[in-house]
């Protein structure tokens, strides 16, 4: 079950994201499905079933769990491959 204490160790897609916080002004409030992830991108399907690549790194994101719990997450720190991410240890990992 994905919580908000270990969605980092989790498959991202099939949640709901929303693009919080970027350097590229544009891309801050993007939101859809995560349909891929590749160690440096997330793919978005939005409402409107456009697809986006938006990258990892410099951007944060809100995901929604289920049970409408949201969990923040700096896209620097899930910079790795999916299937390392969910064997990696994560020492100073913390939520937003």
């Amino acid at each position: 079950m994905r919580t908000k204490k270990n969605l980092i160790r989790h498959e991202f897609i099939g949640l709901e994201i929303k693009v919080i916080e970027s350097k590229n002004k544009n891309l801050v409030g993007i939101s859809g499905k995560v349909i891929d992830e590749t160690k440096n991108t997330i793919k978005i399907e939005s409402r409107d079933k456009k697809e986006k690549i938006i990258p990892k790194n410099g951007n944060v994101f809100e995901f929604t769990l289920p049970r409408n719990k949201r969990v923040t997450i700096c896209g620097d720190e899930i910079r790795v491959r999916p299937e390392d991410r969910i064997k990696k240890k994560f020492k100073r990992w913390k939520y937003l």
